[in-house]
């Protein structure tokens, strides 16, 4: 049954995608990102009374997470809105990979032949996206848009490695966080931020485009915490096993590749076929090398 939601999850994670893709078209992004993180608030509220506050003691190192993840995420809405979706998936797909090298150097982990494989896949298949996105009038090193999807990238692994931080137990050098506590109060400093941002890029009048509402903006915030849900739920059932079920949650990169080729009418597509299977590959490999160690 635990595999079951952890599919369940990975389709969740490609809807997203493609509901974040399709409010972002010639939209106002910050305030997109801003009801993202209003409608967040509201689903994740009733946790708040059963998540242990901490003081600020504890509280300071999630506003900090709160700022990591949400200029991961000002970087990834960009990227998204200007660039194709069989571009932005697979690269997003790597963020396991860049894990692991910060675990190197970071937490002294070290990697096994199959992790290794894994990572060297993931940099192959991020050398040709990057060779395919030129096809497109795409140069990854000066598009700023394609810059943006890679401190998106970036940013996003320095949540990972910090959320291992966070919540490891202190034996193991972290500080044993309470997760629901970080899940939780993390939305609302997250929504704080981005009504500060959002009035200054007002009182600014730097947007690109006014905003638009759209029936797919509140789908945003609900398929990422019903996918959250899922995952965490696939994990409490027994028998569950962690590094299964996070590279199938990985394979939502799948369900957001066939969206923006069939839905948005992406081009290129049998050399980002390419890039997509190294990335899988790169995945089944962390998966063997996880188990094996």
């Amino acid at each position: 049954m635990w595999i079951l939601f952890a599919f369940v999850s990975a389709t969740l994670l490609g809807f997203y995608d493609v509901f974040k893709k399709q409010s972002l078209r010639d939209n106002a992004v910050l305030t997109v990102l801003l009801l993202n993180c209003l409608f967040s608030s509201i689903i994740f509220l009733p946790m708040i009374w059963y998540a242990p506050f901490g003081g600020w003691e504890v509280q300071k190192y999630i506003v900090l997470k709160a700022f990591i993840v949400l200029s991961s995420w000002i970087c990834g809405y960009y990227a998204m809105k200007h660039l194709p979706l069989t571009i932005v998936g697979p690269v997003n797909a790597t963020r396991p990979m860049l894990v692991l090298l910060g675990a190197i150097f970071i937490f002294g982990e070290r990697l096994n032949l199959f992790q290794w494989t894994g990572v060297l896949l993931a940099l192959s298949s991020f050398l040709l996206l990057k060779l395919g996105g030129k096809k497109e009038g795409i140069d990854f090193m000066r598009n700023r848009w394609a810059l943006c999807l890679i401190a998106a990238a970036l940013l996003g692994a320095c949540s990972g490695l910090y959320d291992k931080y966070l919540m490891s137990p202190p034996e193991e050098a972290g500080l044993g966080l309470n997760r629901l506590t970080v899940q939780s109060y993390f939305n609302f400093y997250q929504l704080a931020i981005m009504l500060i941002v959002v009035m200054l890029e007002r009182w600014k009048g730097q947007s690109e485009n006014s905003f638009k509402w759209r029936w797919t903006i509140p789908f945003i915030s609900i398929f990422i915490c019903a996918a959250d849900l899922a995952y965490f739920y696939s994990l409490s059932l027994d028998d569950a096993m962690i590094s299964v079920v996070s590279m199938v949650r990985r394979g939502s990169v799948v369900v957001s590749f066939m969206m923006g080729a069939f839905l948005f009418h992406e081009r290129n597509l049998k050399s980002k076929a390419v890039d997509l299977v190294l990335v899988l590959l790169g995945m089944l490999c962390l998966y063997l090398g996880t188990i094996s160690s």
